[in-house]
């Protein structure tokens, strides 16, 4: 089995199991997350009319600033409302 790193700010980082992809996107929510980097938000913008072009299911979130972590708020929005979730990252 293999392991990955929590990227979370944690104090005492814990290894977990990746959690199982799912083999189709089609009937699930996908959350797309802009983590407040210049220019993340035009990508996700483009990520989302693709999806949208496909028929899927898209909701937006964002952290306030990319120099904090998400607030706890967000992050349990995030876990209530999407299946599966894209990051945008930039630099």
């Amino acid at each position: 089995m293999s392991w990955m790193r929590d990227p979370t700010a944690e104090t005492t980082p814990l290894k977990r199991p990746p959690v199982k992809r799912p083999t189709s996107l089609h009937g699930l929510t996908i959350g797309l997350f802009d983590i407040g980097k210049t220019r993340s938000d035009e990508f996700l913008d483009q990520v989302e009319k693709r999806f949208a072009e496909r028929g899927l299911k898209i909701r937006r979130y964002a952290k306030p600033t990319n120099a904090k972590v998400a607030p706890d708020a967000v992050i349990q929005k995030v876990v209530a409302e999407a299946d599966a979730v894209l990051i945008a990252l930039s630099d």
